[in-house]
């Protein structure tokens, strides 16, 4: 009878009361992401947190606190594999960046329960909590800010629209009109619209524009008669 034989009940209680806290400390965590319809939310956050103090007690209670950080570092690296799976690129936008780092957190919660460490989870929890609820306004706030496009570092686009017949004639003209105002190209992508129309989107090199210059090359490209339509864009979604 092995079970008996290593049968400890103060290691067992450690674990239960590690297990515990954790498991009410990520439903804190959880119940935030919860109320906001997020893909992590309550029962993933809290199953996270508990694996991780599970791992974290075995390790402790197999090789003492070497054994604990040991399985604490592939804990850490387990749930990096777990928060990329919730991360989606959408177009230029990135979602599920602020999730996956949530459930990083609720994984460090979960190890510092196990480790016997609840009042640094407890912390911890505080300070998850603050950075979702807390810092939210702040976030809206520099997001309304007006955007100044000769200070910021964004991904700059210059949008032509011509006929398909055109494309190659209209494709040197941008590339001309750019490098004429100094703003190398990086790449130039070719999508067809519909059957009398094609966009050309130049993606520039350059990490931050003159607003003027750039209005200046899409009016020049724009007064071709080859053309039908030509502007730009800025996107902070790189």
């Amino acid at each position: 009878m092995t079970i008996l034989k290593t049968l400890d009940f103060g290691q067992s209680l450690d674990l239960l009361l590690g297990i515990s806290a954790a498991f009410l400390l990520a439903t804190i965590i959880g119940a935030e992401r919860q109320w906001r319809q997020r893909s992590a939310g309550l029962r993933t956050n809290v199953l996270v947190a508990v694996g991780a103090a599970a791992f974290v007690s075995l390790g402790m209670r197999l090789s003492g606190h070497a054994g604990a950080a040991q399985l604490a570092s592939y804990v850490v690296s387990g749930i990096g594999f777990l928060g990329a799976g919730v991360i989606m690129k959408d177009g230029a936008q990135i979602r599920g960046l602020n999730t996956a780092a949530t459930l990083w957190c609720s994984g460090a919660v979960g190890a510092l329960c196990g480790a016997t460490m609840v009042p640094e989870a407890a912390i911890l929890t505080v300070a998850v909590l603050a950075g979702n609820t807390l810092l939210r306004p702040l976030v809206n706030a520099i997001n309304r800010t007006p955007v100044d496009e000769m200070r910021s570092e964004a991904t700059y686009e210059v949008h032509v629209v011509t006929h398909p017949e055109h494309v190659g004639e209209v494709r040197d003209l941008l590339t001309e009109e750019l490098e004429r105002a100094s703003y190398p190209v990086r790449q130039i992508e070719v999508i067809e619209r519909w059957a009398e129309a094609t966009e050309l989107i130049a993606t520039l090199v350059s990490s931050a524009v003159d607003p003027e210059e750039l209005d200046a090359v899409a009016g020049a490209i724009e007064k071709s008669d080859l053309v039908t339509f030509a502007s730009w864009s800025a996107s902070s979604g790189e």
